[in-house]
């Protein structure tokens, strides 16, 4: 582990990839307590207000602090995103190592279903699933979940046909071993590297696509500071305040960035030849 992080920080990518990625971690964490501003709190006379030095990133149509609901919003766009992140890993983990220690038809029907699911673009088919379940910004979690397991169900399959042919694997077998046995306590605890690398990189999509709901409409729902509905609910005043779209438009573009800078930096630092 130690070696993995000296990589990582040796990679430009790695570095800026952490710092972004740390700084998110703050606001996610102190967020609320270092909001100078109640988010929520209303002030009609500050309507429309440019950025200065009382309002860092100018007020909205209601007078509310931009600066305190982006610090605020922080929470709920990052760790929803990281939470249905988490959920598609262990999905895709667990049934992408059972497809794999399994074999013969059971992988075929398990591959070519999720095949069939990954044919349906990620964005309509979350959609398609929080139209079915309703608005909300859990629904919208599970929504981009469902979607990013099957992608997640095909890495970790084509690392752990790898892990299959290990000698640890067989003799689990000649010993007996139960078939949850074996794919928990032997392949899956082999094959987190790379699951861990590839969620990395899906988590940047995952902020951008729980965004993208809660500007539709479908994700999470007024009065949250969740940076995607910030910038669907700053769509009627561009001209006007054009602030107001640019400032959560700006954070969410730049935490994406961060998380694919830190799965490419993860990449280089697990890879061995890029050790020598």
């Amino acid at each position: 582990m130690p070696d993995t992080l000296k990589a990582l920080v040796r990679s430009p990518q790695g570095v800026v990839g952490v710092a972004i990625c740390l700084l998110a971690l703050i606001l996610v964490v102190l967020g609320p307590w270092l909001a100078p501003y109640d988010p929520n709190a209303l002030s009609f006379t500050a309507r429309y207000q440019p950025p200065d030095l009382d309002h860092w990133f100018g007020t909205d149509q209601m007078g509310r602090d931009l600066f305190s609901r982006v610090m605020v919003g922080a929470h709920a766009t990052i760790v929803m995103s990281l939470l249905a992140t988490a959920i598609a890993m262990l999905l895709g983990a667990v049934v992408g190592t059972l497809s794999a220690y399994l074999g013969g038809r059971v992988d075929e029907a398990i591959m070519r279903t999720m095949d069939a699911i990954m044919a349906i673009p990620s964005l309509l088919f979350a959609l398609l699933i929080v139209s079915t379940l309703g608005k909300s910004d859990i629904n919208a979690v599970a929504a981009i979940a469902i979607a990013f397991t099957p992608g997640m169900v095909r890495v970790a399959r084509s690392v752990a046909l790898a892990v299959r042919t290990q000698d640890y694997v067989s003799a689990a077998i000649v010993r007996g071993e139960s078939t949850r046995f074996i794919v928990l306590r032997e392949m899956l605890p082999n094959i987190v590297a790379p699951v861990i690398v590839e969620g990395t990189v899906r988590v940047a999509f995952a902020v951008m696509l729980f965004a993208t709901l809660s500007f539709l409409g479908l994700g999470a729902q007024p009065p949250s500071s969740e940076w995607g509905l910030m910038v669907s609910e700053a769509r009627s005043h561009l001209f006007t305040a054009p602030w107001m779209m640019i400032m959560p438009g700006f954070c969410i573009a730049l935490v994406a960035i961060g998380f694919n800078l830190l799965g490419d930096g993860l990449r280089d630092a697990l890879n061995p030849r890029s050790r020598v």
